[in-house]
């Protein structure tokens, strides 16, 4: 697959374009792609997502806020070893946005997965 003239920054833009097929059927690897997050500013500390328990969530379910992607993140080995193993996602007027965790999204796809687990705040 190319990556066209914009490069790899291109690709999240194109996640929910592109469809793969599985066994007959068109899937798609997020619900969308978003640059910026609709809901309030929840100022929801490190220490209080921990407290969230991880529940299981379908990437295709997921609306990045994240536009672009840096590859070197994308491929790291100890990418989380600094930050919350389980990516924030905030629930907000029934969808889901994924605030941090991009990287470890994609890579979950490109191991094909169809979905992660993760701390979900709901608003």
């Amino acid at each position: 697959m190319g990556f066209g003239r914009r490069g790899l920054t291109g690709i999240a833009a194109r996640l929910t374009d592109k469809t793969f097929r599985r066994g007959g059927a068109a899937a798609v690897i997020f619900k969308a792609v978003r640059d910026g997050a609709p809901y309030p500013d929840h100022q929801t500390t490190l220490k209080e997502w921990a407290e969230i328990p991880p529940r299981p969530i379908r990437l295709a379910e997921l609306i990045t806020t994240k536009r672009e992607l840096a590859l070197d993140k994308l491929l790291a080995e100890d990418s989380t070893f600094y930050g919350d193993l389980f990516p924030h996602v905030v629930e907000f007027r029934g969808a889901l946005y994924l605030e941090d965790g991009l990287h470890r999204a994609l890579r979950a796809a490109l191991q094909q997965r169809n979905q992660i687990h993760a701390r979900v705040l709901v608003l």
